[in-house]
């Protein structure tokens, strides 16, 4: 094992279960959700035209897609800072790993912020250098009483001593 993936491994065990930091609000605009349905092939009524929304949709506005706020999670977890930085000593690389589960509880209509929470939920060595975590991200809505998200994120990061 590297060295410092090994004093990494070390801080990131220390607080496992332990709440990273929450990070900072972005605007769900319509043109963001109107992209993401050009580039996703997904144009359903209640994420792209308002005034079907308004007469049809339960919300009476057009919502993100689900899978549009997934994506976001990488950008919005890149305004939390590091709770130990000394953790990511000697990272030369960061990959997105997968996720183990997925939730949708609450829509996120347009023009809403929203923001990610994040929690370690373990940090494992997975080869010499390598290091996997798992974080529980729970994607906020401002005002809104449920999350819009909330997804078990896999990552590996990359030590070189």
């Amino acid at each position: 094992m590297s060295s410092k993936a090994e004093a990494a491994l070390a801080v990131f065990k220390s607080y496992e279960g332990e709440e990273e930091g929450v990070g900072e609000w972005l605007t769900v605009d319509q043109d963001r959700i109107n992209t993401f349905a050009d580039a996703t092939l997904d144009h359903q009524f209640i994420h792209i035209d308002p005034e079907k929304s308004a007469e049809l949709s339960p919300y009476k506005v057009t919502i993100a897609h689900g899978f549009l706020t997934l994506s976001l999670i990488v950008h919005l977890g890149g305004s939390i800072p590091p709770l130990k930085p000394e953790a990511l000593e000697g990272v030369y690389m960061g990959v997105n790993y997968g996720l183990d589960k997925v939730r949708f509880p609450a829509p996120v209509p347009v023009d809403s912020q929203i923001r990610a929470r994040h929690r370690l939920v373990s940090a494992e060595l997975k080869n010499p250098g390598t290091i996997q975590l798992k974080r529980e991200v729970i994607v906020e809505i401002e005002g809104g009483k449920k999350p819009v998200c909330i997804a078990e994120s896999l990552v590996r990061l990359m030590y070189a001593d």
